[in-house]
């Protein structure tokens, strides 16, 4: 199977009651099947509707954020499975330098993850309390400007988006407001994936002093997955969700939300944003 992460279709265009036959670019959606091989055991851990590219960040982000792996010398290496002579792109194994498997307690069952919903339920709160993950640190501090400026930078990485239409996206920013990856997906956990996998497999985690934007709203796995990685501070054009400001508020992670033009809210975590004006309480 090819990879491509956009398809042409034709369709029909409406304007004004007048038809018109186009063609139009639509971002690709295609099952992931990640294998997990360690000594002579192997397990399907995960089937995920994603677009293709950054498949290996995708695999090594899933596999950190479960708590699978903590390393990436934990990998001993990626490869696409083969069928036959052909090369099958929609399926990855992962090699561990492990003898044996790793218990894999958190995934019961295989499991099937679509774009839209993510890894639901397979982990809570009380969960993340008992994997002993590092504590994110106190600070940084931000300038309100600084925060502001971030939408445009991320829009302007979201070169898939510019042809389809249809992709999320999320970035990684120092506290300079520079961008040091983006990346995107049809799944907004599967963006954030590939993001942290990023990280990892270079060496730059956890993401604690950086900024992570998503182009969507802020849900419950998307802060697990940051507090799993270390982020300070994170935003979103959109809402958050009642248990994402839970796990922001219990681990330390300051939430912001509709972050658009000039304003955005605060909902956790606002001692890390610096204003020039003197804040007013209702």
């Amino acid at each position: 199977m090819t990879r491509f992460n956009k398809k042409k279709q034709a369709i029909w265009t409406y304007e004004n009651g007048k038809p018109q036959r186009r063609k139009d670019t639509l971002a690709a959606e295609e099952p992931l099947e990640i294998l997990l091989r360690a000594g002579s055991e192997q397990h399907t851990i995960a089937i995920t509707m994603r677009t293709p590219g950054n498949d290996y960040e995708l695999a090594a982000g899933f596999l950190h954020n479960e708590g699978i792996i903590h390393h990436k010398d934990e990998i001993s290496g990626m490869t696409y499975c083969v069928d036959g002579n052909q090369q099958e792109y929609n399926s990855l194994r992962i090699q561990l330098t492990a003898d044996s498997m790793p218990k894999l307690n958190q995934l019961e069952r295989h499991f099937f993850t679509n774009s839209a919903c993510g890894v639901c339920g397979s982990t809570m709160l009380d969960d993340l309390s008992e994997r002993n993950i590092p504590a994110i640190p106190e600070g940084p501090v931000v300038d309100h400007s600084l925060v502001t400026s971030l939408p445009d930078k991320l829009r302007q990485s979201q070169n898939l988006f510019d042809t389809t239409g249809g992709l999320h996206a999320a970035a990684l920013f120092d506290l300079d407001g520079n961008i040091l990856a983006a990346r995107e997906d049809v799944g907004r956990h599967n963006a954030l994936d590939k993001l942290i996998g990023w990280g990892l497999l270079n060496d730059q985690l956890p993401f604690n002093n950086r900024i992570v934007m998503v182009s969507g709203r802020a849900s419950y796995e998307l802060l697990q997955k940051s507090y799993i990685a270390g982020v300070s501070i994170f935003c979103a054009v959109s809402a958050p969700s009642s248990l994402a400001v839970d796990v922001a508020q219990r681990f330390g992670i300051t939430l912001i939300g509709f972050l658009r033009g000039n304003r955005f809210n605060v909902y956790t975590g606002n001692e890390r944003i610096k204003s020039t004006e003197p804040a007013l309480v209702n």
